[in-house]
Parts: C-alpha cells; structure tokens; sequence
C-alpha cells in the first residue's frame, strides 16, 4: 500500500473501500486546504469529481510522483489538462458512462416543461382542480427537437426523442455518422421547437446562447442545458424568459454552483432546475466511481488502461 492518493470529493463507498484496500488515501477536509494535505507526502494520483479544482499550482504541490489525475465523471473544465500534459501525467475520466442517464434527464426536463407538470401539479395539491379548465401544455409528439452536439448523450436523447415521435434535427462541429440532418447553427435555432444543448465548455463554446441565439428562437421554443452552464449566457437568458422571447428553460447546470440565493432565474415560473443531478442515480454514480478508481489503480501499477478514458493519451509518451 505504499501509493498515495489525493482524493478530492467524495466517491460511492464501494469505491473509496476499494481504494483503500490498494493505497494510502487522503483526504483534505476542506477544499480550500487541499494543498497543506500535500506536504510531506508524494502523491502518486488525484481523484476528483466536478468541484476540486485540479489546478497547475496543485499538480506542482503534489511532487514528482504524480502519474495520474482522474475525473470521476466526463467534463474536465475543473482540470487543467494542458499542464498536466506538459508534465507527462495521464487524465482519465468516464465518457460515455453517464449517457443514459443524463439522456434520461433530459428527456424528463423536457416532457415536464412541454406538458406543464409542475404547475399542474401545484396547482392540484393547492385544491385547484380547475387548473384544468386553463391548462395549454401540449405534447412532443411532432416537434422539431435541435441537439446541440451529436456526441454520446447526444445521440442517446435523439434515439428517445424518434421513440417519442419527435423530428431530430442537430448541430456539431463535424458532421457525425447518423440519419438525422446536420443543420448551420442559425438553421437550428430558428427551426427547432425544443433546443437541448451536449458540448464541452470550450473558450469556442463559452456563452455560445447569448442573446443573438435566443433572438433566433421560436417565441414557443423550450432550451433544455445538461451540459454545462457557462454554455447559456445567463444574462441574456433571463431577459428572453422575462421577455418571453422563449417559453422556458431547464437545466442541471448552472454558470455558478449552487445558486446565489437571489439568483433572478429561480423566481421565474417557466423555469425547472435540478441540482447538477443527472449523473447521480445510484447505478451510474456508481459505475462512473467504479471504472475511475480501477483505472487509477491500473495507471499506479503500470497495467494498460482502455484509451477511451485516457483524455490525453495523444499529448503523453
């Protein structure tokens, strides 16, 4: 047991018991003092899920031991790649895990604000059961659904929206190997009844729906962001809602997690927000914590680990 290991955030418990069986674990109590917990240890690997920041100050502090940084989960805007790269570290993470489930996610946010559920089902727990008489959801059945980004979570929701009788259409920065048309993002925004946005936070797609993407919209349009939140410019997103430049928004991410309190989205009533939550059901939780922890272990004891998880096997020798 002589690897040390610098581990972030928390995992499933059959994860970290696992873990421990092959390493020395630490674990900061604070984030904040995630460096003091390095010195006078050689760390040999960094576990971190979406909020410990895996910066170029905290590789460093880790010494020269340091052969692997994994991400028990898929985005990697929380590590600084490209440093670690430099320094011949491996970063792994799970593309393509949590697929489904965030697909499935979608899928719920989308059904629930095109049908109107949560006010339907206030409304009926007040004791207005007349709700009915003024009620104007419909349904997805026929609507034009534009994916922004045809990558895994993106042709999972595409397959469900077709069982669903939607008509698919998307955007990506290449064009993908599948049946639905590959539309200009103009095309898309203007066309699509319901927009559900699948790309990695890059400088290129950072506020990528400002107010021009949203002056594009249908005024009936529902955007649906499980991606992440620097995608949506928050700003021009309030104002198309307050506007109703756009009928609603949901989302499992925000541009600031948790929420300040007053955050003037919350208050609105066309709005569904869930806690950054799609990944979190129980089986892929904790099939992400799972492959993240062999795969750390595989990288300490020099076993092969499937190129699929190693973000930056092209940048390492």
């Amino acid at each position: 047991m002589n690897h040390q290991v610098l581990l972030l955030e928390s995992l499933t418990a059959g994860a970290e018991e696992y873990l421990e069986q092959h390493c020395l674990v630490l674990k900061p109590e604070k984030l904040s003092n995630v460096k003091d917990l390095t010195k006078g240890h050689f760390i040999n690997a960094i576990i971190t899920r979406g909020k410990g920041q895996v910066t170029r100050d905290l590789i460093d502090a880790c010494g020269t031991e340091l052969k692997i940084i994994a991400r028990s989960g898929v985005g990697l805007d929380n590590v600084d790649v490209t440093y670690a790269s430099q320094k011949q570290i491996k970063v792994v993470n799970a593309p393509g895990i949590n697929a489904a489930t965030v697909a499935e996610h979608t899928m719920t946010l989308l059904l629930m604000l095109q049908r109107k559920m949560v006010a339907q089902t206030h409304a009926v727990a007040s004791g207005a059961w007349s709700f009915r008489n003024e009620y104007d959801g419909d349904e997805i059945r026929g609507k034009t659904l534009g994916i922004l980004g045809m990558g895994d979570i993106g042709s999972q929701v595409a397959r469900m929206a077709e069982i669903f009788g939607m008509q698919v259409i998307y955007w990506d920065i290449q064009q993908k190997s599948v049946h639905y048309p590959l539309k200009k993002m103009d095309d898309l925004l203007s066309d699509s009844d319901i927009i559900t946005i699948h790309l990695p936070l890059l400088e290129s797609t950072k506020n990528l729906i400002s107010h021009d993407a949203f002056q594009k919209m249908k005024p009936n349009a529902i955007v649906i962001n499980c991606a992440r939140g620097g995608i949506v410019d928050q700003e021009a997103l309030y104002e198309a809602l307050s506007k109703n430049r756009i009928e609603a928004f949901g989302a499992d991410v925000l541009s600031e997690e948790p929420p300040a309190p007053d955050e003037p989205l919350l208050a609105l009533p066309n709005v569904l927000i869930t806690p950054h939550s799609a990944s979190l059901t129980r089986k892929t939780f904790d099939d992400m914590c799972m492959i993240t922890v062999h795969n750390v272990i595989k990288a300490l004891n020099n076993e092969d680990i499937d190129k699929r998880f190693i973000f930056n096997h092209n940048s390492i020798t």
